[in-house]
């Protein structure tokens, strides 16, 4: 099969080969954006060499098993080698072999065997996962000491941890690789854009404004303002407390009632957003998709009910827990589905080129995992690819800045979208229709009519479009604010993960417990109770700060 290659991975193949000729250092880098082709230009570098004779064998070591199958069909597509995909005993040495990073450690002494035995080619997709002091990064070393050559690929090779990926060197001052040049290829996600090989990403910051009962007090949060409270009822120490637990981001991850599905809820809002973005799009690509990255399972599994009540159409759900998690994602890939459901599932070398649109809510609040997500929906599909890409996110400081730095990279012109708002392509036979056309002139194809989707207004009932602000019939605001009660934010994590405990409020927690504790064994009560079971008495104690109760 004959590939057009991309200017870049010509030349990302010539330097390459070139550097393993001089034999200096048998490892080289690719450094390219999510999205630019890192997998055919890595098969094409195998090819050259497997054609000179200067290896026999290819290993290629991935993130995860979906990854491994993609790594196997493209593989095979350039180099016609069959490449078997392991987890378990390497059983036969006459193949080039694919496995998983966290497969490594338990295949040491097959991959030990190859390299032993033929001129072995490595290649390491996504390398970020093997830090030295990692346990795959020490299995990596151990497993391809005696490898011919090391290819090294990634779009994001600095990690959140700090901590350098086995083989290469950073500098301790600034934290960038040293590896020489010569022995690098980078090529950036603002290069990729304007080449060409990726399209401009456009961000969504999406508000909310939450409302946590404290006591007798109502606090206010928002993505843009923060926590505001009332800073006279409350002395420093729990004021600290209050703006750590009480985090913008905590509470738009958190289900307010998972027994029924609330279109106005903080989730329903993004999704909302995400339907028409993801709905314009398809007017140029007719097959593009959403992604949602959900925080949880149960979170995910809402989302998903959401979707459907506002499409008419079942997302696929996608996570750890289900066996059949890479078939729907391949179903998924070759579908005109509109949108997946996925928890911690497609992320780094998931290659699914119809996404366009993601709605991110993870827990992750890494650069690292925030630019390999954006990575899922900025690949170009063809020369005529002229859509944009979109990402609906909180209003989260920390995701604003990630994003900040990701638009600095895009040159101003592609600050622009450049969808064609005029036009719409026919999905039949890819005629440029007016988008206001129930048919296309070219093969008569009926445009599929898009639903409009009604609510009630809470105060007198009447019908409104879901986009409306006020209420066409009484004025009423339809501004959105979510109300929680504190016990209910401990009770399903939006407030008692990642609570910060500092030396003295654990000697105070000490001082109080049991009085604390006795009294909510007294009452009765079967939700306190329930969090006395679930909950560190460091955190309860800082409940009863919140009630202000015991610590007078």
């Amino acid at each position: 099969m004959n590939f057009e290659l991309r200017p870049w991975q010509i030349s990302a193949i010539k330097k390459s080969t070139e550097w393993f000729a001089q034999k200096n250092d048998k490892r080289f880098l690719i450094n390219a954006a999510p999205g630019a082709g890192k997998t055919i230009c890595a098969s094409m570098i195998a090819k050259k060499l497997l054609d000179e004779k200067k290896i026999e064998r290819v290993i290629v070591i991935a993130p995860r098993r979906e990854v491994v199958k993609q790594w196997s069909e493209e593989f095979k597509a350039v180099t016609g080698r069959t490449m078997m995909r392991y987890t378990g005993e390497i059983d036969d040495y006459d193949f080039d072999v694919c496995s998983t990073w966290s497969a490594v450690e338990n295949l040491l002494d097959g991959f030990q065997a190859i390299c032993q035995k033929y001129k072995t080619l490595i290649i390491c997709d996504e390398h970020h996962h093997a830090a030295v002091s990692a346990a795959w990064g020490i299995s990596a070393n151990k497993a391809f000491i005696d490898s011919k050559y090391v290819l090294v690929l990634t779009g994001t090779p600095i990690r959140s941890d700090g901590k350098s990926p086995v083989w290469f060197y950073y500098s301790n001052e600034t934290g960038s690789l040293t590896h020489p040049q010569n022995g690098t290829y980078t090529l950036s996600y603002g290069e990729a854009v304007e080449a060409g090989y990726c399209r401009p990403v456009f961000f969504h910051r999406h508000e909310g404004n939450f409302k946590v009962v404290l006591d007798n007090e109502i606090i206010a949060v928002s993505g843009d303002k923060g926590v505001k409270v009332d800073e006279k009822k409350h002395p420093k120490k729990l004021l600290r407390s209050i703006q750590k637990s009480l985090d913008f981001y905590t509470l738009a991850r958190k289900i307010s009632d998972e027994r029924r599905i609330d279109l106005n809820c903080y989730q329903a809002t993004m999704l909302k957003w995400g339907i028409e973005k993801l709905d314009e799009a398809r007017q140029r690509i007719p097959n593009a998709g959403g992604l949602v990255i959900a925080p949880s399972i149960k979170v995910a599994e809402y989302m998903s009910k959401i979707l459907l009540k506002l499409t008419g159409e079942k997302p696929i759900l996608v996570h750890s827990d289900d066996s059949n998690s890479e078939d729907k994602i391949s179903a998924f890939r070759n579908s005109s589905k509109k949108w997946i459901v996925s928890v911690a599932m497609i992320s780094e070398g998931v290659d699914i080129k119809r996404l366009r649109l993601l709605v991110y809510l993870p827990n992750p609040q890494t650069e690292l995992s925030f630019r390999q997500a954006i990575g899922r929906v900025v690949r170009s599909t063809d020369k005529d690819d002229d859509s944009s890409a979109y990402v609906i996110m909180p209003r989260h400081k920390i995701f604003e800045e990630y994003a900040d730095r990701v638009e600095l990279e895009m040159k101003p012109f592609f600050n622009n979208e450049k969808i064609k708002q005029d036009f719409k392509r026919c999905p039949k036979c890819e005629n440029e229709c007016k988008v206001d056309e129930n048919v296309c002139s070219e093969c008569n194809f009926e445009f599929p009519v898009k639903k409009t989707i009604f609510k009630n207004c809470g105060k007198c009932e009447a019908l409104n479009t879901l986009g409306a602000k006020n209420c066409q019939k009484c004025g009423e605001s339809f501004e959105i604010t979510y109300r929680i009660d504190l016990e209910s934010a401990l009770r399903d994590g939006g407030i008692a993960r990642g609570v910060e405990i500092d030396e003295a409020e654990v000697q105070l927690s000490e001082k109080h417990y049991e009085k604390l504790r006795k009294d909510i064994l007294e009452s009765g009560d079967a939700g306190m109770i329930n969090l006395l079971k679930k909950h560190p008495k460091e955190l309860l104690a800082k409940f009863s700060l919140y009630t202000r109760k015991y610590y007078k």
